[in-house]
């Protein structure tokens, strides 16, 4: 373990020094080294799934089948978002019961990596759908569950006073994820095709996971504090009650349905720019709209995530964040067109930012119990993963029957604005 490890245990009350460090709420607030190494594990996730997402699934969908890739497309991405649902929370469920001597998350984070790993070269070759969807299943699991340890992480070991902070850094990681991997996988499909560009984001989630787990300290769970792994009792826990617990079930549904209206508006921006804008070059398009996305993104995300920090509050940012993203889905509703297309980019880049940035503290604030962190954060990992199901199905009927792009950002637009009220009935978070 490296010299951050010195940054736990320190705790100060009598009742939470009773508890393991594994599970004590975390005072002491985490190094700069420590944010280092979560920022580009996170980066390395994060490209991993977004530049198959954005680019490789959907000319691999294209290569195999031209006339219906958007059918192929859907159904490649919704099958893995389904595996992505069950991986995630189940993941933290059994994190949360590990005793290994290396801690509880690493040994996940590192079997996360290597499935994923596995899924992308499977994915470099698949020769025809099935194959397509088998290879995208793996690296959906591996990487719901590397994010299921990674989101754990922020509640293990960050204080309730820094967690926005933490999340604004998080929320930049995806963004630099997602351009960094369209670049990426551009440059290298320029040079060699599909299996080089899978290639290469394989290598990057092994090192990111690498690093992280190598670095960064991750406490034992005492045998004795072991939550009970009886096969009836663990698949009861799975469900957290809204009744008993209303201020997550409002927390996750508000996280939800900004999920949905982010995919609504983002997964198929690829056919949006060949499609609707005719855009002679629709890779370097895609391109730019991400950097204006990605720049504006940093911006909303450290900024909301200081003054959140500073305040206390949560929620005014949230709403914030809402209307700004549905602001940029109205306008894609009324004009398509790469102007306003690159007028929008960066008003979804700032609202998705802010909202990234205090949604994680807000909902890691609203865990229902200590030990079962991994568990909750993997049911609320559930509204990232949900969105990617519905959204690949309901898209191809509303591109159809509900007015094209113009009923699809319009969707995006009423999703978020949803999210802004559910978020007003989360009562222990201001």
């Amino acid at each position: 373990m490296s010299e951050l490890a010195n940054e736990s245990g320190r705790r100060t009350s009598e009742t939470t020094q009773a508890l393991p460090e594994a599970l004590a709420e975390p005072t002491v607030r985490v190094r700069p080294g420590w944010m280092s190494l979560l920022f580009f594990a996170n980066i390395a996730l994060w490209l991993g799934i977004y530049a198959p997402i954005q680019v490789l699934l959907p000319q691999q969908a294209e290569l195999l089948d031209q006339v219906n890739k958007e059918f192929v497309l859907g159904l490649v991405m919704g099958v893995g978002a389904v595996v992505a649902l069950v991986v995630n929370p189940a993941v933290g469920l059994l994190s949360d019961r590990t005793t290994s001597r290396f801690g509880r998350r690493h040994p996940w984070t590192v079997a996360g990596a290597a499935v994923a790993t596995v899924g992308l070269l499977v994915l470099a070759f698949a020769p025809n759908v099935a194959l397509m969807i088998t290879g995208w299943c793996l690296v959906q699991a591996g990487l719901n569950g590397m994010l299921a340890t990674l989101m754990s992480a922020i509640a293990d070991r960050v204080p309730v006073g820094q967690r926005a902070q933490v999340g604004g850094l998080v929320g930049i990681a995806q963004m630099l994820g997602t351009v960094l991997g369209a670049v990426v996988v551009v440059v290298m499909l320029g040079i060699a095709g599909l299996p080089l560009a899978y290639a290469s984001c394989a290598g990057i989630v092994l090192v990111g996971a690498a690093f992280f787990v190598l670095r960064t300290p991750d406490a034992r769970l005492p045998v004795e504090f072991r939550p009970s792994s009886q096969a009836g009792e663990v698949i009861r826990n799975l469900w957290v009650s809204p009744r008993r617990f209303p201020d997550f079930a409002w927390a996750w549904s508000c996280h939800f349905m900004i999920n949905l209206g982010n995919a609504f508006g983002t997964l198929y921006l690829l056919f949006f720019l060949k499609d609707a804008v005719h855009y002679p070059d629709p890779d370097t398009g895609l391109l730019i709209m991400m950097a204006l996305y990605g720049v504006a993104l940093v911006v909303g995300a450290l900024l909301a995530g200081h003054f959140s920090d500073k305040s206390g509050r949560r929620k005014p940012y949230v709403l914030v964040a809402s209307g700004v993203m549905a602001l940029a889905a109205l306008l894609l509703v009324v004009w398509q067109s790469w102007p306003v297309a690159l007028a929008a980019s960066p008003l979804l880049g700032v609202g998705f930012g802010a909202y990234m940035a205090v949604a994680l503290a807000m909902l890691t604030q609203v865990l229902p119990t200590a030990q079962d962190r991994a568990k909750d954060l993997g049911v609320i990992n559930i509204a990232n993963s949900l969105p990617q199901v519905v959204a690949p199905l309901v898209t191809p009927l509303v591109l159809t029957y509900l007015g094209g792009y113009s009923g699809l950002f319009a969707a995006s637009a009423v999703a978020t604005l949803l999210a802004a009220v559910l978020v007003l009935r989360v009562k222990a978070v201001r």
